[in-house]
């Protein structure tokens, strides 16, 4: 019962100050506001966009990583940038509450023990992975998600350097604050954890509706799963880790695949 109803922790304390818990929520505005926040509100015009097409969903693309140039210098350049503000946005949530008072071994960013939470990731990666691709293609094959492309980019020596930047970008960005920042601040606010686990899992889901209701059902799913392990846990290094297997094997697996095999969409 202590996973499906858990207490509680001691820190970070409940802030009770009307001025502070007013910063606090401005805090929350602005940061997702500019960040995974916003990616919800597109992504949610995108397929409000995609539903009104005369086309049915299973038929349209979702194309994540593209070609952001036609020199291929400049597109690598810009590739780099992209990872680089996922990691930046990753940090401001991170700065944010270590202005706050908070270490980062209090959030579970610590080198107590690497190996063990690596370990951890990749399993907690096959555990979530497998399931989720399965629904994922249930999920196409009802017409309930568009066709995602991981990857357009050309064969170059540089896609598989872009791509798994760009997986560990989306898995810093994503974890740190969707879970611990975003659950960090909603405990000092005085949420109930399964609260606080629902809105975290459900804004997950919000910037994958892109994808179709099968992404936003499954990453619901697995924000359900990562954002209770770090209650519990209180590790987030695992998460991280599970997170960029599990797009590193999107993004450079499907870039291997494609128009090799026929199952892919």
């Amino acid at each position: 019962m202590s996973w499906l109803r858990p207490e509680r922790p001691a820190l970070p304390e409940f802030v009770e100050d009307p001025a502070r818990r007013r910063a606090i929520v401005i805090e929350l505005v602005v940061v997702f506001g500019i960040t995974l926040g916003l990616s919800g509100l597109r992504s949610l015009l995108s397929l409000v966009d995609s539903l009104l097409q005369p086309v049915p969903l299973a038929q349209q693309q979702a194309q994540l990583n593209v070609p952001q140039a036609t020199l291929s210098l400049v597109d690598l350049l810009k590739q780099l940038l992209s990872a680089c503000q996922l990691v930046g946005w990753g940090a401001l949530g991170l700065y944010l509450l270590w202005r706050g008072g908070m270490k980062l071994a209090e959030i579970g960013l610590d080198r107590r023990r690497p190996g063990r939470d690596v370990v951890h990731g990749l399993l907690l990666a096959a555990v979530i992975g497998i399931p989720g691709l399965g629904l994922y293609f249930l999920s196409y094959g009802l017409g309930f998600s568009l066709s995602v492309q991981p990857s357009t980019l050309g064969e170059t020596w540089w896609r598989p350097i872009t791509l798994t930047l760009s997986a560990f970008g989306n898995a810093f960005a994503e974890e740190v604050l969707v879970v611990a920042y975003l659950l960090t601040r909603l405990r000092q606010l005085g949420w109930r954890e399964n609260t606080s686990l629902v809105a975290s899992s459900v804004l997950r889901g919000s910037y994958h509706l892109y994808q179709g209701f099968g992404g936003f059902v499954g990453n619901v799913v697995m924000g359900l799963v990562f954002g209770r392990l770090w209650q519990k846990t209180n590790r987030l290094w695992p998460l991280i880790a599970a997170h960029t297997a599990l797009d590193f094997v999107s993004f450079v697996g499907y870039a291997l695949l494609k128009g090799r095999v026929s199952w892919l969409p």
